[in-house]
């Protein structure tokens, strides 16, 4: 067979991401700029998730018939517990889903969790192949895995790729935490905000960074500085379990928050979303933890280890921060009229964990973020509301 290599794959193909940075390898998709990557203090956390392509994808047109992608993984993983799965790859054609491949091979950085020692191993490129598309000029994406930092290396087609037509959708940009970037979803198709975005016909720019929505001021000037039509900020899960704040603090942080993204898009449509129900963390507040009982007999769960009697004290729960957020949305609305509010119990509430129970305690399942995706659609770009 006679290959079309395209190598580098060139930035225009690229959607979802903020950056893209050139390694020996070959092209690394960042969701954060390097000025804010350079302000997060080197947390590591950060920097992992942000390097993890939720919502990223390659967009080009073509009518080949088969193609191959080179990526190359880098993957966490913790000595003693089980290993997270495999990565997906997704291919759509003209917005169908038509196949998906499996990732392999890459990096990983193995953590000792008791003794927290980390050791490194290095694997092969993944060439994930996908043949007997439908003949003809076709749009293709190729969504990349939400949960493992990939590495574009080489594309190879039987035919020539061409760059795909502007985006005419109106782009929604959305930041939250790991429930938003897509954690326990098994393909990054299946996470709430693609969902979501598929459903309301919206091109997702997704800021969801696993454990780091902690209203960081370089978060928010991200925002005000990235083009979008609509805009939602999620917040409260990672405050609580990393217990990082107090009730004096949240306030005037949640306020500089909104202060910023309103600078640089100071009418557009802005939707404030409270916590999704979360059992160990309704009325107990953080630091959340491994459970390690759950670890020693080979499952992932986390537990709260907060004091409920230090709320008086100003701790904060997901019940004390969606009253909080409550009153500054409506405070604020009096004079912004394209600010909004939407409780997170709405999408997924205590009701909903008997049939959709968090499987680690903490994370929604793939059926749960579809669960989730529809309702927001339906709430957020449904006709009548705040983003439609």
């Amino acid at each position: 067979m006679s290959w079309t290599t395209t190598r580098p794959i060139p930035a225009v193909f690229v959607r979802g991401a903020l950056e893209l940075e050139t390694t020996h390898r070959g092209m690394l998709p960042h969701r954060l700029p390097a000025w804010a990557r350079a302000q997060a203090g080197g947390d590591a956390q950060l920097l992992m998730v942000e390097s993890q392509p939720s919502g990223v994808k390659i967009a080009f047109r073509t009518e080949a018939t088969e193609l191959e992608l080179d990526t190359l993984r880098t993957r966490i993983m913790y000595r003693g517990a089980p290993p997270r799965p495999d990565g997906i790859i997704e291919l759509l054609v003209n917005g169908d889903l038509v196949d998906s491949a499996v990732t392999h091979g890459g990096d990983a950085t193995v953590i000792d969790m008791a003794t927290g020692s980390m050791s490194q191993d290095q694997g092969p490129v993944c060439t994930s192949r996908f043949a007997q598309l439908r003949s003809g000029m076709k749009n293709i994406e190729i969504w990349l895995p939400h949960s493992e930092v990939t590495e574009l290396v080489e594309l190879r087609s039987n035919a020539e790729v061409e760059p795909p037509a502007p985006v005419s959708r109106p782009r929604w940009l959305h930041h939250g935490s790991s429930i938003s970037h897509g954690s326990n979803a098994t393909r990054p198709t299946a996470i709430w905000p693609a969902i979501a975005a598929k459903a309301g016909n919206v091109e997702l720019t997704n800021l969801g960074f696993g454990g780091s929505a902690l209203l960081d001021p370089f978060m928010a000037r991200t925002m005000r500085d990235t083009p979008a039509q609509f805009i939602s900020v999620k917040m409260g899960i990672n405050l609580v379990n990393l217990d990082l704040m107090r009730r004096r603090a949240l306030g005037p942080a949640v306020h500089g928050f909104l202060d910023t993204i309103r600078e640089g898009h100071p009418e557009t449509p802005l939707l404030v979303i409270s916590p999704i129900f979360c059992g160990i963390h309704e009325e107990t507040p953080g630091p959340g933890a491994f459970d390690m009982d759950a670890l020693a007999a080979g499952s992932m769960q986390f537990v709260a280890t907060g004091d409920p009697a230090e709320i008086a004290a100003g701790k904060l729960t997901l019940r004390v921060i969606r009253d909080e957020l409550q009153k500054i949305v409506a405070q604020r609305a009096a004079d912004d009229a394209n600010l909004y509010y939407l409780d997170g119990l709405d999408l997924y509430g205590e009701a909903d964990s008997g049939e959709h129970p968090l499987p680690d305690a903490l994370h929604p399942d793939t059926a749960t973020h579809q669960l989730i995706g529809e309702r927001f659609a339906s709430m957020a770009f449904g006709a009548g509301g705040p983003l439609s």
